[in-house]
């Protein structure tokens, strides 16, 4: 071969050696380093995968076999492959042993699941649920015990209580009617002189009030008389009976008993009469004046006796069945807020006013020193009497009402709980009486039951859903 010839393959082969070169330079790493994916063998096709994780550590996983942005493969994890937490998402409690997770649930108990672990919006991991966890029972919700901690799930022993139930009503003082009294004639007369004349005095039974002149009592006041002195000459029925209807008229034109019998014993008539008061007390109200003109049946004075006053009530609709004749009250005067008073229910009234459906309960107490006036305001706490014997009984906080249904979550230990349907009678001091439903001595969780209940809710939703499902 010339030396031409041999020039020329010379060029030739470092043009190809630098061809080589640069397509090698060119090559990921990884067709040069690592061989190719190799088929999957027969043993790795029978295992269950659970997800692909991130290939570098980071963590994220995927449901389904991906690339992450330099374009390697998310690498597989099996259920039967040792936990730890490079490798999975969430380490498995001690409880959950080698259970496989089925789902991903939200951590607040929004029907939101995930086959993969992920956050919600608040940062907080979605817990795992396990295979067999809500197979207990259908009734039982079970919660991991560190969340039961995070979550300040109370529990409270149901046991037997005094459910005192108070019921608040505003009042009124009233007069005792029992002790009111009408100063009234029943004939004409005319007032000559007033004894009692203002308003607010205090009077005795049989105390004058005033001088009266009336033409009517002064001629029935002579027949009576004559009356009684024929009586006393003949001494014959028919005069005795003269003298009983001449007694009979004056006491229809209300003449007092002590003003006949001075007739009776003395023979003499009076032309004006000293009217007496007919009942201690105060006087009210004065409708007359001296040398007034009185017509009968006109009110001249109200007197009445305020030893004992009424305190009238507004009991709410809702409420009035709750109340009897014979309940305690507790009566606190805003006049006297420091001093409250007790009495005893003597009446609940048989109507309800329409327009505040409210019923009136009366409570008499005693007012000896007259301090308490009519008009004044009162607040008014009834006390069952039926409420002093021990009944069944949950907080208040246990109770979770939906309106159509009140149920209780009761704590079976281990993370269990059964919400359980109840039926409840009176509430208070904080506690409400359960008529059915549980028992004394159960345990009922007192906070953080809306959580709890979420999970219940979770988990009828999800049944349902798999019912539904395997129907299909």
């Amino acid at each position: 071969m010339n030396r031409g010839g041999i020039i020329f393959l010379v060029i030739v082969a470092a043009v190809g050696g630098a061809a080589a070169g640069y397509w090698y330079g060119r090559s990921p790493t990884e067709t040069r380093d690592s061989p190719p994916l190799a088929e999957p063998t027969a043993a790795e096709a029978e295992r269950n995968i659970l997800y692909y994780r991130d290939p570098s550590g980071a963590p994220y996983w995927s449901a389904t076999p991906k690339k992450d942005d330099k374009g390697r493969d998310y690498l597989p994890v099996y259920d039967d492959e040792p936990s730890s937490a490079a490798s999975k998402p969430a380490a498995r409690s001690s409880s959950a042993g080698s259970k496989r997770i089925l789902y991903y649930r939200n951590p607040m108990g929004l029907p939101d699941t995930s086959p993969v672990p992920k956050k919600d919006s608040m940062g907080m991991d979605y817990i795992p649920v396990y295979e067999g966890d809500d197979q207990d029972d259908n009734n039982t919700v079970k919660v991991s015990l560190d969340r039961i901690q995070r979550s300040g799930v109370r529990i409270e022993k149901v046991q037997l209580r005094t459910v005192v139930r108070a019921i608040r009503a505003p009042g009124i003082v009233r007069i005792n009617e029992r002790k009111l009294s009408v100063v009234t004639l029943r004939a004409e007369g005319y007032i000559e002189e007033l004894h009692v004349n203002t308003t607010g005095d205090t009077v005795k039974a049989g105390q004058p009030l005033f001088r009266l002149y009336s033409a009517p009592l002064v001629q029935a006041q002579l027949e009576y008389a004559l009356a009684v002195k024929a009586a006393r000459t003949m001494r014959d029925a028919n005069q005795m009976a003269m003298v009983d209807g001449a007694a009979q008229k004056l006491r229809s034109l209300g003449m007092p008993e002590a003003r006949i019998r001075e007739i009776q014993e003395s023979g003499k008539v009076s032309r004006t009469i000293e009217w007496p008061a007919p009942a201690s007390g105060t006087v009210l109200e004065k409708k007359v004046i001296s040398g007034q003109r009185i017509m009968p049946g006109d009110e001249l004075y109200r007197i009445a006796d305020l030893s004992t006053v009424w305190v009238i009530a507004e009991v709410a609709e809702r409420d009035i069945g709750s109340i009897a004749t014979g309940d305690r009250a507790t009566v606190t005067f805003r006049a006297f807020s420091s001093q409250p008073m007790e009495g005893r229910v003597t009446l609940v009234y048989p109507e309800l006013k329409p327009e505040t459906r409210t019923a009136r309960v009366r409570i008499e107490l005693p007012n000896p020193d007259g301090r308490l006036k009519p008009d004044m305001y009162a607040d008014v706490v009834f006390h069952e009497d039926s409420a002093d014997k021990p009944v069944v009984a949950v907080p208040d906080s246990a109770v979770i009402d939906s309106g159509t249904r009140q149920l209780v979550l009761i704590s079976k230990g281990e993370g269990r709980f059964e919400p359980r349907v109840i039926k409840t009678g009176r509430h208070g001091d904080g506690y409400v009486e359960v008529l059915e439903g549980v028992k004394e001595g159960e345990e009922v969780v007192t906070s953080a039951t809306f959580l709890i209940d979420a999970e219940s809710n979770l988990r009828a939703a999800l049944k349902g859903f798999t019912e539904q499902e395997s129907q299909k």
